[in-house]
């Protein structure tokens, strides 16, 4: 392979194939990539020339503004189609340069590619009736996919406010409002976290917040939101069920420094989510939803159990019992 004068040189001919989900670079020359339209998983496709990871880097990273050196040696970026960037450095990365990343999706994904008709019309029901949701799921399982979705079944007349630490989020509402995080400066000023952004959508009206992911000190933000009359919303966390979610999510928000006790936060976690939907992807890497679950606070022991359900869903939906 050899770079070229334009564009990210060596990894052109995958960062502009649409067919591409995941471009990967190991040990700065290893290039591995993965299909929406192959066999799943990853596949090594070549290697890169000697000192050509540099120039990519450079490229990609020159226009965001990003710092990558031995002092930052991680960095997390959006390309200007929207696209995911993760760069690390030795030596972090012990083996040389390496570098992901996530292709946006140009088609975006309905809610029918998740689900056959009746588990769509249940989602739809859901949303309607402005219940609180979390999408959860494992990594690269669709759950960014699925909450964009869930959201554009929103109601156009509604102002939507997304927050997210790199926008993904393409929602074809009318009237959407795109909030996201900054990095500080090389000084270490000028940060804006999700904490604070969360904080700021609250003053501006949002009949609904959609948060990209939760995943630190912004839980507790989110779920006292919730809890003051912001129905409807939504977000994504990183969990292999339901129930783990909602524990997860519990966790976080001990850990954001509330000042609540373990009970305490499970009681409110209880009270301002609804419903969680769980994503999963199947070995052909298709995703689908797996489970809809209505969250409860009926104790810390009982968990699940089943709800009344007809058709095709049977077996899709169970109660989450806390």
């Amino acid at each position: 392979m050899s770079t070229s004068l334009f564009g990210f040189g060596a990894l052109d001919r995958w960062i502009d194939d649409d067919a591409v989900s995941e471009v990967l670079v190991n040990a700065g020359r290893e290039v591995w990539v993965e299909r929406v339209d192959g066999p799943p998983g990853t596949h090594y496709v070549g290697r890169l020339a000697p000192g050509a990871i540099d120039v990519i880097l450079e490229r990609i990273l020159t226009p965001t503004g990003r710092r990558l050196d031995r002092t930052s040696p991680v960095v997390d970026a959006r390309l200007a189609d929207g696209s995911r960037v993760c760069a690390v450095l030795p030596p972090v990365s012990a083996d040389g340069p390496c570098l992901a990343v996530r292709r946006f999706r140009r088609q975006v994904m309905e809610l029918s590619c998740f689900g056959p008709p009746d588990v769509c019309a249940f989602v739809d029901s859901i949303v309607a009736a402005r219940c609180n949701l979390l999408v959860s799921g494992a990594t690269s399982s669709g759950k960014t996919s699925l909450l964009n979705a869930v959201a554009g079944r929103i109601a156009p007349q509604e102002r939507i406010i997304t927050l997210e630490d790199t926008a993904e989020l393409r929602l074809g509402a009318p009237h959407v409002l795109r909030l996201e995080c900054r990095p500080a400066t090389t000084d270490g000023v000028g940060e804006v976290t999700m904490e604070s952004l969360l904080r700021a959508a609250l003053r501006l009206r949002p009949d609904r917040i959609v948060l990209g992911e939760v995943r630190g000190t912004e839980a507790g933000e989110l779920v006292q939101a919730l809890n003051t009359g912001h129905d409807g919303s939504m977000s994504t966390i990183h969990a292999n069920s339901p129930t783990d979610a909602l524990m997860r999510l519990e966790s976080l928000v001990v850990q954001a420094g509330t000042g609540w006790t373990e009970r305490s936060a499970r009681d409110h976690v209880c009270r301002s989510v609804d419903v969680v939907i769980h994503v999963s992807r199947a070995p052909d890497g298709t995703r689908s939803i797996e489970q809809v679950c209505e969250v409860a606070n009926v104790g810390a022991t009982e968990r699940t159990r089943p709800l009344l359900v007809a058709g095709a869903v049977v077996g899709a939906l169970e109660r989450v019992r806390r």
